[in-house]
């Protein structure tokens, strides 16, 4: 272990199950549950009262705040936010009578997007790099990277930089300066120094 690495830190409270792989630095709070088969990388905050299954993948640096379920087949790539109590689903039509777990479609949330609190993600979408759910809205669809989406279904309303922050009709980060350019209807980039 590194000398600016910290163990994973792990509150009385919480279960982490064996076999569950969780990353140096990473905390565990309050009442958690990690599934043994879940992969948890360096540096996460994991909230109170979350819940992670085994066949999920968490990269470095995700912030995962309360009261988050992380089913089976959900993948959570470096730099991720998962606002309070919003919601991942694994199965498209569940019925509490019907056994469908070979029917879990996979999400992958990819690197530095934003999930609001309360927003809804259904199972099978991607949402692209530093793209920015809304608080409460519901994605049924893939969303594009730096898009910012709000709704119920969901629309595009416009862009967010690297940082966060959403871009005016300059398409120029108002905190970081860095510039970006539509290559598409539904495509941004960022233009290179």
């Amino acid at each position: 272990m590194a000398d600016d690495k910290k163990p994973p830190f792990v509150h009385e409270s919480a279960y982490v199950d064996d076999g569950a792989q969780v990353g140096d630095g990473t905390r565990i709070w309050h009442f958690v549950h990690v599934s043994g088969g879940a992969k948890i990388g360096e540096s996460c905050s994991i909230g109170q009262n979350v819940f992670v299954g085994n066949r999920v993948v968490i990269g470095d640096n995700v912030k995962i705040q309360n009261n988050v379920s992380v089913f089976d087949a959900v993948t959570l790539e470096d730099g991720v936010f998962c606002g309070p109590s919003m919601v991942f689903t694994n199965v498209y039509n569940p019925r509490a009578e019907v056994e469908r777990k070979d029917e879990y479609r996979e999400t992958l949330i990819k690197r530095g997007a934003t999930l609001g609190a309360n927003c809804t993600i259904v199972c099978g979408v991607t949402v692209g790099e530093f793209a920015f759910v809304g608080a409460a809205t519901l994605i049924n669809r893939d969303v594009p990277p730096f898009a910012l989406m709000v709704g119920v279904p969901a629309r595009r309303i416009g862009w967010m930089s690297h940082a966060g922050e959403k871009l005016g009709p300059d398409l120029v980060c108002p905190r970081e300066g860095r510039r970006y350019r539509e290559v598409g209807p539904d495509q941004l980039e960022e233009i290179p120094a």
